[in-house]
């Protein structure tokens, strides 16, 4: 089930699908190592969280492609039948090498962005928006809801795409001339999902399906 709607208003207009994004994602049985929640088995979980990201992403009126760069077989197969969906392996030489794999891989002609798998209540307008601004700029960047890290880091076609995510990206990126895209704390582009305290906010937001299933039960609830 793919999720339109979200805060705010459309894009107007008719907007070409021309922007290309990559996804890191880990291998499920490392991933989301943070996260806990009582009743919930994290390998499972974290594979819901990045296929909610990806089928977000790939749903946005402004995404030609999204690449999702993983070494998890079971991942990448859920998500080689989504449309407009591409894999790469992941060689395991850290987030820095899989992103750079993952640009590597988009065409030059495009604009780019990299964003994080782990934003299980994304909305395709959401991200629609965010092009939208970044496209008037030749690198732009979303923070998390903190304002300290990252979520998504763009650049126009011809500009590098060098992007760093972790704490203090936000800042890095400010350094890096990237361009701040004023978006709402409250929207599910900025609410990744590392720690259980995050939950109730990216609930709010509207978790995707996958992820929504596994968490929207009473012993996470009463949590």
């Amino acid at each position: 089930m793919l999720r339109g709607g979200g805060v705010g208003s459309s894009v107007p207009g008719a907007p070409v699908r021309e922007w290309v994004v990559v996804i890191p994602v880990k291998r499920a049985e490392i991933g989301k190592s943070r996260l806990r929640l009582p009743g919930v088995e994290r390998e499972p979980l974290a594979r819901a969280i990045a296929l909610d990201t990806v089928e977000a992403a790939a749903a946005c009126e402004r995404v030609a492609e999204v690449i999702v760069v993983t070494s998890d077989e079971i991942t990448a197969t859920a998500l080689r039948v989504l449309p407009r969906v591409r894999v790469v392996r992941d060689r395991g030489e850290g987030l820095g090498a899989a992103i750079a794999l993952g640009v590597s891989a988009a065409p030059d002609a495009r604009p780019r962005a990299v964003m994080l798998g782990d934003l299980p209540a994304l909305r395709p307008d959401e991200l629609a928006r965010a092009l939208a601004f970044a496209s008037s700029h030749p690198r732009a960047f979303v923070p998390d809801a903190e304002g300290t890290g990252t979520v998504l880091a763009t650049a126009r076609a011809g500009f590098e795409l060098r992007p760093c995510f972790g704490d203090r990206s936000a800042v890095a990126h400010h350094e890096a001339g990237f361009a701040e895209v004023g978006f709402p704390v409250l929207s599910g582009l900025r609410r990744d999902l590392d720690h259980a305290e995050h939950l109730r906010a990216a609930r709010r937001a509207g978790l995707g399906p996958r992820t929504a299933a596994l968490v929207d039960r009473p012993l996470v609830l009463a949590s």
